[in-house]
């Protein structure tokens, strides 16, 4: 029987990211509940320490934030005025972070309440399975306040949600409540109120199950075939679908479907 227990980060980002491991599971939780969980550079620090090097067994990321609020986004208040290259690196320092989250190799179940706009909305992106309860607001509020997405929304929120309805989305400030934001892909999954969490956790829970490698396969290579050719992208499905059916888990697979149970990967 597995035990929960914390972690936390030395320095100042131990209180801003609360990590808590249960079995294959960490739960990552923001913790600027007094601001929306806005982001600053203690979270982004922390973020960084726990994704570039996560404790050994854990298979599966549940990201939260605490006070009912995921994040309102870049916390602005800590923001001085900057000249155009640290802007740009700035930029890039996101760019590079909410990389090593989307395809650092562990799957990243957010769970969405309150405010989930700008930053967060972009932190939000990078994960790979979505649940949203009723309170979740999705907004990019950038272009109402002078400044452009930095984020790597471009990237990801565009793809989701298309260029046009972006653009729009940027231009008028729209906010997305919960349903219509599920409807086009900014959540996977609409719970209840107060649901949130343990959807999450049933879900990482599925999810830490599968075969690790496929798990990595599924992260890396499908989002990078959508950037390549039709032809480049068959043959990268290839490649993955080689290196997934010829080893010891397409064999204990292939074994549990014909014995009628229940598989145990590697």
């Amino acid at each position: 029987m597995s035990t929960a227990k914390s972690i936390n980060r030395a320095g100042a980002a131990a209180d801003v990211l609360g990590v808590d491991i249960d079995g294959p599971v960490a739960t990552l939780s923001l913790q600027r509940p007094e601001k929306r969980n806005a982001i600053n550079e203690d979270i982004l620090a922390a973020l960084r320490a726990f994704f570039g090097a996560p404790p050994k067994g854990i298979r599966v990321v549940v990201m939260r934030g605490e006070g009912g609020h995921f994040s309102a986004g870049l916390d602005l208040s800590e923001q001085a005025e900057r000249e155009p290259e640290e802007v740009l690196r700035h930029s890039r320092g996101w760019h590079a972070l909410m990389d090593t989250i989307q395809f650092g190799g562990l799957p990243v179940v957010s769970v969405l309440q309150g405010a989930v706009m700008g930053g967060g909305l972009e932190i939000a992106a990078s994960t790979h399975v979505r649940v949203a309860e009723p309170s979740a607001r999705f907004q990019l509020p950038e272009g109402r306040r002078g400044i452009f997405v930095g984020g790597g929304a471009t990237v990801r929120i565009g793809r989701i949600l298309g260029a046009d309805r972006m653009t729009e989305m940027m231009l008028t400030g729209r906010v997305y409540e919960a349903e219509d934001a599920t409807r086009l892909g900014l959540a996977h999954y609409l719970v209840g109120e107060g649901e949130g969490l343990a959807k999450a956790m049933e879900l990482a829970r599925q999810i830490a199950e599968n075969s690790s490698l496929v798990n990595y396969l599924v992260i890396q290579s499908i989002a990078r075939i959508g950037d390549m050719s039709r032809a480049d992208g068959l043959y990268a499905e290839s490649l993955s679908a080689a290196l997934s059916q010829t080893g010891a888990d397409a064999r204990e697979g292939l074994a549990a479907f014909l014995e009628k149970r229940k598989p145990v990967f590697r």
